[in-house]
């Protein structure tokens, strides 16, 4: 969904049916919401499962550390202290460059909420990394500081400040860019996964989160495309609106969470989620994500979406083409990073392997169907 975003969302419409292709790839960024509500279910549900176990901290950050830090810091070691001996940099980048502080500290997102605008051009992706950075370093201390009850009503209180200060600055005129990149204000969609965590370990309660996602995943997509035709067709209350439209998508996404843990049998959604070509994404996922992103931005300063077009005579088969190209080298960069760079890491985790909780033998099993793994990260 986000390479949607970057490689067919951001062209230049030509024609109706490219304004379409080009509408349509541009809600790519709501990727981005559904990545943090499954990030908050699924770090959550692994806290709660090694609440009370040995090493509590240390095995969550040193396992986290291994997965996002060597790619992460590798990227800006290549980008900014590398690469500017080798060759000369683009513009963008170099401008980059001068402002690297705030990506080696991950605090790129509040550098562009301060600038109202996509600085820090080739690497402004990361202002999701940054955000996600924030989570795992504060969340861990939550979960172990709450009992599970309590912490089911810190999610709900954290969703409803976070949806009352993105209307807050909204209607204090706060740019909408500003407002969707500050972490505070994106952390309804991480407690909506965290808030389904913590329900699903209740006695039954997976169970019945699972049985009812179905007709509130319909109900929560009916309601956010009503709201986004509403804004679009009236821009009435959109200071208002939109935030909570933000909101009801992360509550679909959350629904559609807990859709997929159905076993492949009982649902054609699970059964596509279990496919084999979305989890061979998933698992190169983290660096395609990196990659892509900079690779866009490289591929508009080259034109290349004009220069295809000029190539096949087409500027929808230029679009077409870009995207297919950007995609197939993205993945071909991501798995290529992964076996020869990133497993030498993820292989130390085994060091860093936490023992069954006392608590755990208290946790109810999943739900018919449903694999115990599916609900914890790798």
């Amino acid at each position: 969904m986000v390479m949607a975003i970057h490689f067919v969302g951001n062209a230049t419409p030509r024609t109706w049916g490219e304004s379409v292709a080009v509408k349509l790839g541009s809600y790519g960024g709501l990727g981005v919401d559904l990545f943090f509500v499954l990030s908050g279910f699924l770090i959550t549900g692994l806290l709660l499962d090694s609440k009370g176990g040995p090493s509590y901290f240390r095995n969550f950050y040193a396992r986290r550390t291994l997965r996002i830090f060597p790619l992460y810091y590798a990227v800006l070691a290549l980008l900014f202290l590398a690469l500017p001996h080798v060759v000369d940099l683009p513009p963008p980048l170099e401008d980059a460059r001068r402002h690297q502080v705030w990506l080696w500290t991950y605090t790129a997102n509040f550098f562009i909420a301060a600038k109202a605008w996509w600085a820090l051009t080739y690497v402004s992706h990361f202002w999701s990394l940054a955000i996600e950075e924030h989570f795992y370093l504060v969340w861990p201390l939550v979960v172990f500081s709450v009992r599970r009850e309590t912490l089911e009503r810190i999610c709900v209180g954290v969703i409803a400040v976070a949806l009352a200060l993105r209307i807050a600055l909204s209607l204090c005129g706060v740019s909408a860019l500003s407002i969707s990149v500050l972490t505070p204000c994106r952390l309804d969609t991480l407690c909506v996964g965290a808030l389904l965590a913590a329900i699903a370990r209740r006695a039954g309660g997976a169970e019945l989160l699972v049985q009812r996602s179905g007709r509130a995943a319909l109900a929560l997509l009916g309601a956010s495309v009503a709201l986004a035709g509403w804004c679009a067709t009236t821009h009435i209350g959109l200071p208002v609106l939109n935030p909570i439209r933000g909101t009801a998508w992360a509550l679909f996404f959350g629904a559609l969470t807990l859709i997929s843990l159905q076993a492949a049998r009982r649902s054609l959604v699970a059964r596509a989620f279990n496919s084999s070509w979305l989890r061979t994404f998933g698992k190169y996922s983290y660096g395609l994500y990196v990659y892509h992103g900079i690779l866009s931005h490289h591929m508009q300063e080259l034109r290349a979406e004009d220069r295809l077009a000029a190539l096949l005579g087409s500027h929808s088969l230029g679009i077409a083409a870009q995207a297919v190209i950007g995609v197939g080298i993205s993945l071909l960069v991501s798995v290529l990073s992964y076996e020869l760079f990133e497993k030498r890491f993820l292989a130390l985790k085994r060091f860093f392997e936490g023992g069954p909780a006392a608590s755990r033998t208290a946790t109810p099993p999943p739900p018919s169907g449903v694999p115990q793994n599916r609900v914890t990260p790798s």
